[in-house]
């Protein structure tokens, strides 16, 4: 299914490209979440005729990733789990987890669709994590994972 991009996506495209995209992630992801429009004649051309203000939006976007990507980016946070003798934990860090840990010491609202893990954080230590503010503009941080003394 043929599509034109309303914003600028890492490994996808830029903005007003016309890409050839699977029909469930043209409908359920791109069109649902307003980042293109189906590539009618219609479609393309409205695109192009607003493609510099779309371009002012996105740079807009960067310019806020990359102020919150200054604020967290190299930074340590700490988070208590619970684990067993052998330093595994009871579960996992998730992104979900991450983002309100974010936002409870920098004040800073990240989507946890944005944090990436390198790996599964599952055992104490410390570990990085990408996150992907923007197309262009990433941040890696480190997750410190200690053991809780007691069951909150």
């Amino acid at each position: 299914m043929k599509v034109v991009l309303l914003e600028n996506l890492k490994k996808i495209g830029s903005i007003g490209e016309v890409i050839d995209v699977k029909r469930g992630f043209a409908r359920n992801f791109l069109i649902a979440n307003k980042k293109a429009l189906y590539a009618s004649k219609a479609n393309v051309s409205q695109v192009e005729n607003i493609k510099s203000e779309l371009a002012k939006k996105d740079n807009q976007k960067k310019k806020d990733a990359k102020e919150i990507s200054t604020k967290i980016n190299k930074k340590n946070y700490k988070i208590k789990k619970l684990s067993t003798e052998n330093n595994e934990l009871y579960g996992s860090v998730k992104p979900t987890e991450i983002s309100k840990l974010i936002l409870e010491i920098d004040k800073l609202d990240i989507k946890p669709s944005l944090i990436q893990p390198v790996q599964e954080i599952k055992s104490l230590g410390k570990f990085k994590v990408k996150i992907s503010l923007h197309s262009e503009v990433d941040a890696e941080i480190s997750i410190e994972v200690e053991s809780a003394d007691s069951i909150q």
